[in-house]
């Protein structure tokens, strides 16, 4: 059994029997946070879909703190290194095997700009997971692409974090055809309501996806958890 926990945005608390990783830790400065980066414990890792702030955010602090390791991009790992974090770098279409689970990155639509001085880009990514027998795809910042269509192909997924906000990324429509390329036995929104500019209404969406594919969708406030 794997637990999900949402902390707002894109942020997701992910424990196996294997460890805890943390994902896209942007918790100060989030007005959906429903902690901080000092209330986190326990944290096996920390992994990174792309070097944005809402992304990267509290990464440095809490790594520190709790001697996570960060699991990223090479160049996002190697400023978490300048930075003074453990970290291990990967390529898209990379993985690696840890204590905590596999960790693959994977193609994604978007910008990764990071908020080093001087700011530079790095590739963005979506993150799978495998550990305990469970799947999941957490799919960063992206646009509808054909790579989500490859990715339903190769894995069967016992979950996916998919964004429905817009603007920044896929919409509610363009999300529904992802879940469609997917077919996870579920799915959870995020990367929505955050902000007005993103702001939209999951309900409705997760009718959508319960009434068009066999996919379970839950749709999680900060602090809510989800078993699979």
């Amino acid at each position: 059994m794997a637990k999900l926990t949402w902390h707002g945005h894109s942020c997701f608390e992910y424990e196996t029997a294997r460890g805890k990783i943390l994902i896209d830790p942007f918790l100060s400065g989030n007005p959906k946070a429903d902690v901080g980066p000092d209330e986190l414990s326990g944290i096996d890792a920390i992994a990174l879909s792309h070097g944005h702030g809402d992304h990267w955010g509290d990464t440095v602090s809490i790594a520190k703190r709790t001697g996570a390791l960060v699991v990223a991009a090479y160049e996002l790992a190697q400023l978490a290194i300048e930075q003074g974090c453990k970290a291990h770098p990967l390529a898209c279409g990379g993985g690696h095997e840890f204590p905590f689970g596999h960790v693959k990155l994977v193609p994604a639509a978007h910008g990764s700009m990071t908020e080093a001085d001087p700011k530079y880009s790095t590739m963005p990514c979506g993150i799978v997971i495998t550990a305990d027998d469970r799947v999941l795809y957490h799919a960063g910042d992206t646009g509808l692409t054909a790579d989500i269509q490859l990715l339903g192909r190769l894995y069967s997924f016992d979950c996916a974090c998919l964004p429905i906000g817009d603007n920044f990324t896929m919409g509610p429509d363009d999300a529904l055809q992802a879940v469609k390329f997917l077919e996870p036995k579920l799915v959870v929104p995020m990367h929505y309501d955050t902000f007005d500019l993103i702001a939209q209404d999951a309900a409705a969406w997760k009718a959508r996806v319960e009434g068009e594919t066999s996919t379970q969708c839950t749709v999680l406030t900060p602090s809510e958890s989800v078993d699979f």
